[in-house]
């Protein structure tokens, strides 16, 4: 039977943390959002208040209800105002030491019947679970970026889940109204176990003159009716997050598929990530993307 969920906390509000809090003040949950100063939460609420502004200006949402969700979020930069949420949703940089060293503060903080939870893309649930007093009540809820549009969260059971924790993540996702998937506590989950191959072998076609970055990405867009090609979508997700998934699935599963191809140590190596670093398998310097002359 699940938990009843009235109020959230969210760790982090960077590239996916602004976007869950705000969907889940969106469901009607009060939030408490936490980063690690104010400049960065700053930033992140901006990104938020930015999303509602949007919506109203489409005509997608009203001014009431904009001010509505923006008055359920709290932002802070102290752990102690997550004491009493019912759920705690961590979704800071993707590094386990970090996450390891966060989830031990907060546990001595949050009630004790909390449930926690993991936005991870890779890494083992079970890992940060352990460190923990409550590894029962902790699971894995992989959302999508952007969180605010992506509909599917993917609702991973660790080896140390309970059945209480687990419906009620479940639950929590569906009240959002997203499409929760359950998955177990594997590499890659689900989606990236099947996605981050597919982006891997398009960076090894491109390697090996199958196609140019465009002709490459065009042509799955067309011939297999994919919104974005996968070069363009490697681009989209970050190649440093492409790059740290596909080593914890290389660590997990040895195979060549999952290793990282040459071109993408080399560009890893030069500081380009994608969008977020302004170039990656295209520059995004102009008015619209072109292919990197540097690859």
């Amino acid at each position: 039977m699940a938990q009843q969920i009235e109020k959230v906390g969210v760790l982090g509000a960077g590239l996916m943390g602004h976007g869950i809090a705000q969907v889940a003040a969106q469901a009607g949950y009060e939030v408490v959002l936490r980063e690690v100063d104010e400049a960065t939460l700053a930033k992140g609420v901006g990104k938020i208040e930015k999303q509602l502004a949007r919506a109203v200006e489409k005509g997608k949402s009203s001014q009431q209800d904009a001010d509505a969700v923006r008055g359920r979020i709290k932002e802070t930069i102290h752990y102690r105002d997550l004491a009493d949420c019912d759920l705690v949703i961590e979704a800071i940089t993707e590094n386990l030491a970090l996450k390891l060293e966060m989830w031990k503060e907060i546990d001595e903080i949050v009630k004790p019947e909390a449930v926690f939870a993991t936005n991870t893309s890779s890494l083992a649930v079970i890992d940060q679970a352990a460190v923990t007093g409550r590894p029962g009540q902790f699971v894995g809820l992989h959302y999508f970026n952007p969180a605010q549009v992506m509909k599917l969260v993917e609702v991973v059971r660790c080896v140390t889940t309970g059945d209480e924790a687990f419906d009620t993540a479940l639950e929590f996702a569906r009240s959002e109204g997203k499409l929760a998937i359950p998955t177990k506590d594997k590499a890659g989950f689900i989606v990236n176990r099947l996605l981050v191959p597919y982006m891997l072998d398009a960076i090894r076609a491109y390697e090996e003159g199958v196609g140019s970055v465009g002709e490459i990405d065009e042509a799955m867009k067309a011939g297999a009716g994919h919104p974005m090609g996968p070069l363009t979508l490697a681009d989209f997700v970050g190649l440093d997050t492409l790059g740290s998934i596909c080593d914890v699935l290389f660590e997990e599963f040895r195979e060549r598929r999952f290793a990282r191809p040459p071109l993408l140590r080399k560009i890893l190596s030069a500081g380009w990530f994608g969008r977020k670093t302004g170039i990656g398998f295209y520059d995004y310097s102009g008015e619209s993307p072109v292919e990197n002359p540097g690859i």
